[in-house]
């Protein structure tokens, strides 16, 4: 375990170094993020992020599969070392020259192939009756993991509109991930994983944090990278009991980012707009109208991601232990989602009531203002969750935020 601290270190280090450099290179080009009618932010604030602390977790990854791995499991892992940076690549692309909604679902697929052909997919619904359901239908969990990968891609970029946001939650469920694997396989190539993961992300939060400005924002390339590479974690294997994390299980732990795209796609099929639309009707959007800040934003987000994680772990131990009632992991698990959904239930109606206060319509399009929005800045519209192209957001953050709007 002792090497466990010093991978983050190391990581979190070389990614903060690293994301310095790519700050002054892009002030340097004017890498800035671009403005336009659609973006209301000020500043010239580089967004390519990813390049800085993507590059670290790659190298991290490549050394930890050969350390810890047969020759086999790390010719196995290659393709998705490829798809990973192959979600990067197109996601600056699309930073300097927008890509169709449809050019980028190509690529995430083709992306989410790379990892489920070489046998990386979910084995497991969950722990109770017929647990290894999937194994028995192999496409079915072929094709369910693919649309987790896809969905997860876009999730995170969805909610990539504060600072530290996207950043934040990343740290908090891949530490978590850490925390689980651990328990069954110690110190694996898993774990370590990780935990790289985790220490890259905190590299760039170091200047991401809105102190008093974020520096960098991560960009289409960083916040598509983690949620591909979130998404991919769960099914990782090691040699151990649990061969992947339960479906069930791991969409508890990633609930904020799942519900508030579903949610966004549920809004444009009821308003009938295209799936590309953006709005300012996300999680962190409604928060703001309540009055909070972006760090207040962070704090009620992140310790509801803790609880959340907490929850699945606390479940995960349930139904490994031998004196655990039958039905005590799903309730553990069952009290997760409730606390999600009674959270995003809950919001909804308190920012309804907010702008009726305020005198204004829900912000249905974008251009619908939201009281003391201002320093926001932006991005542009991507494939929406699920593989479903084009369900774009609107992102925006308190003032003096310099987020962007997305």
């Amino acid at each position: 375990m002792a090497g466990i601290p010093v991978v983050f270190l190391a990581v979190a280090a070389s990614s903060a170094g690293m994301v310095a450099l790519l700050i002054r290179l892009a002030h340097s080009r004017a890498w800035f993020d671009r403005t336009s009618e659609r973006r209301v932010h000020s500043g010239n604030v580089p967004r390519l992020g990813g390049l800085g602390f993507v590059p670290v977790f790659v190298a991290a990854s490549t050394v930890i599969m050969l350390l810890f791995s047969r020759t086999s499991d790390f010719a196995r892992f290659l393709p998705v070392l490829f798809a990973a940076c192959a979600i990067v690549f197109f996601g600056v692309w699309d930073d300097f020259r927008p890509m169709r909604p449809l050019a980028k679902l190509l690529v995430q697929v083709g992306a989410a192939l790379c990892v489920v052909l070489p046998g990386y997919v979910f084995r497991r619904v969950a722990f109770f009756g017929e647990g290894l359901f999937l194994q028995q239908n192999p496409w079915l969990a072929y094709l369910i993991t693919v649309l987790w990968l896809v969905g997860m891609t876009n999730a995170l970029n969805l909610l990539d509109g504060v600072d530290t946001l996207a950043g934040g939650i990343s740290l908090i469920v891949a530490l978590t991930f850490a925390y689980i694997f651990s328990r069954y396989a110690g110190v694996s190539s898993s774990v370590m994983i990780c935990v790289a993961l985790a220490g890259a992300v905190a590299g760039f939060l170091v200047f991401n944090a809105p102190l008093p400005k974020a520096r960098i924002f991560m960009g289409d390339g960083g916040s598509q990278f983690l949620g591909f590479t979130l998404a991919l974690l769960p099914l990782l294997e090691e040699r151990y009991t649990l061969a992947t994390l339960p479906t069930l299980y791991v969409a508890a732990i990633m609930a904020i980012p799942i519900l508030d795209t579903v949610a966004a796609v549920w809004r444009r099929i009821r308003d009938r707009r295209p799936l590309s639309s953006p709005d300012r009707s996300h999680v962190h959007h409604k928060l703001m109208n309540l009055g909070l800040g972006v760090g207040q934003i962070g704090a009620v987000l992140f310790g509801l991601q803790a609880a959340l994680s907490a929850l699945v772990v606390a479940a995960l131990k349930l139904a490994d232990s031998p004196r655990a009632a039958a039905w005590a992991p799903m309730a553990a698990l069952g009290l997760a989602y409730l606390l999600a959904l009674a959270f995003f239930s809950a919001l909804h109606f308190m920012n309804r009531n907010a702008l009726r206060r305020a005198g204004e319509r829900p912000p249905e399009a974008l251009g619908a203002g939201i009281p003391g929005a201002a320093g926001v800045s932006g991005a542009a519209g991507m494939p929406g969750a699920a593989g479903i192209p084009g369900a774009a957001c609107g992102s925006a953050a308190a003032p003096g935020a310099g987020r962007r709007l997305a």
